[in-house]
Order: structure tokens, then C-alpha cells, then sequence
């Protein structure tokens, strides 16, 4: 089964359930110049300029252990109708990337400094690893991270959905998890059994039958396919999209918990 049926056929099993739901085509795993590894034009106006060009009506910015570009992207999207979910991509103590979103900016910043704390600190050399920029709405640069981003943290992946959903009203769902590093099965080999995360993300989702027959966890799963973009050119085309109950980020949050 091709991408684009898998697509149509989960389409059409949540619309048995919800007939009145919001469709939105989604793109939740997207880069800023905040990440030493986007490109510099990823900046907040280029970002939502080409999100409104692509037709999106969700998107997500996921900096590496940081939401510090969240806000100046939040403001212009809502100048254009889009719906933008604060979030970051956490680096697991197991090297273990995840994406982890919130339904209020206020939640994101608190758990921006929360993540942090528990940062590895090690200098970021901007010559070898690339620019670590905040911005604002202007697309004008007012700080750099002086800690390399791309560390990890001290924070296990079996703690994170109870501190991401228990503590922040988040979620927390696995990145690219059929990429051969800094995935959930490349670095931990399995699910493990007391996992509560309800979705999953993949970069191919031709993968998606392999890894469910290996991995029965995920048949439980709901599964969305992101860009996790570092380039303008590689965020999503509208493509592929969700039924949420109402559009917000607390009706996107719902259903990637599985509530919908």
C-alpha cells in the first residue's frame, strides 16, 4: 500500500468516528534558524511565508531542546490564518529525538527552560555547527544560544510522556521512527512495553506495515508523516492532513493523544 492510500484509508476510519470534525492539512516538525542544522533563511516570515504558499493550515516549529522561535512565528502566522503549535525536538538521554508539543505558548516557554536545565552544556562553535539564532517577528536576530542545541538531555525517553503531557498538557510523540538514528527503534531496538505515546511519527510511510508487523505497539497508533525540515523547500506541500475536532491546538493535541 502506497503512502497516499495509507493516507486515504486512516482518513476515512476517523471520519466514521467524527463527522463533524476540521480537516487540516499539517506539517508538525519544522526547523528554525534557532537549530544549528536549519538553514539561515529559516527564519520566523520566511517560515510562515512559505507555509501560507504550500496551503498549510497547521504547522509546528520544532527547534532542537528549544522554543525560543515559537513566539515570533506564532504572531506573523496569525496574520495569515495560520495555526501554529508550539513545540521543540527533544534529544532523549538515549539519543532518542521526540517531538513534543503544547496547546499554549505559555506551556512551551515553561517547558523551554524546564528541558534546559537538563541540556548537557557544551559551547556551540558556530564555525563547525552552524548559527543558533533567535528572532523576532521582524526576522531580525535579538540573541544567539550560547549552548550547543543538539545535545542531549539528562531526560529518559520511559519519563517523558509523563512530564510532557502530566506536567505541560503536551504531547509527545516519537520522531522519524523509521530513520536508522536518533530514532526510537534505532536507538532503543523496541517499544518499550509501558510506553503511553498514541502517535507516531515517520518520515516514509511505505515503512508504516514493516514496522507495525515487528513492532505490535504501533498498530495502536495513530501515524503522521511530517518534513522535519531544515530547508523552505522541504516543508510539506498540503498533502497530508488530520480531522481534529475543532481548530486549535488544543483540538490538534487531542487528537495526536489518541482522545478523539
Amino acid at each position: 500500500m502506497n503512502r497516499d492510500a495509507h493516507a486515504v484509508q486512516a482518513q476515512e476510519k476517523l471520519s466514521e468516528r467524527c463527522s463533524d470534525c476540521a480537516t487540516l492539512s499539517y506539517d508538525l516538525h519544522i526547523h528554525s534558524c534557532l537549530s544549528p542544522c536549519g538553514d539561515d533563511d529559516m527564519t520566523p516570515g520566511n517560515i510562515v511565508g512559505m507555509t501560507a504558499i504550500k496551503g498549510l493550515d497547521v504547522i509546528a516549529v520544532t527547534d532542537h531542546n528549544s522554543c525560543k522561535n515559537c513566539p515570533a512565528v506564532m504572531k506573523l502566522a496569525a496574520q495569515y490564518g495560520i495555526l501554529v503549535i508550539p513545540g521543540m525536538e527533544l534529544t532523549t538521554a538515549e539519543e532518542v529525538h521526540a517531538v513534543c508539543l503544547f496547546p499554549e505558548l505559555s506551556a512551551a516557554l515553561e517547558f523551554d527552560r524546564f528541558v534546559y536545565e537538563k541540556l548537557i552544556k557544551f559551547p556551540n562553535r558556530e564555525d563547525i555547527f552552524g548559527k543558533q539564532q533567535i528572532m523576532n517577528e521582524e526576522d531580525i536576530c535579538i540573541g544567539t544560544e550560547p549552548n550547543l542545541l543538539i545535545n542531549s538531555t539528562t531526560l529518559s525517553f520511559d519519563e517523558l510522556w509523563d512530564i510532557v503531557a502530566g506536567q505541560y498538557g503536551g504531547v509527545m510523540i516519537p520522531a522519524h521512527i523509521d530513520k536508522n538514528a536518533n530514532s526510537l527503534l534505532s536507538n532503543l531496538g523496541f517499544v518499550p512495553p509501558e510506553s503511553q505515546f498514541r502517535t507516531v511519527e515517520l518520515h516514509d510511510m511505505e515503512k508504516l506495515s514493516k514496522l507495525q508487523k515487528s513492532n505490535p505497539y504501533l498498530t495502536q497508533c495513530r501515524t503522521i508523516c511530517n518534513s522535519d525540515a531544515h530547508y523552505l523547500e522541504h516543508i510539506h506541500e498540503a498533502e497530508y492532513t488530520m480531522a481534529v475536532k475543532e481548530r486549535s491546538a488544543a483540538g490538534v493535541i487531542a487528537y495526536l493523544r489518541g482522545e478523539l
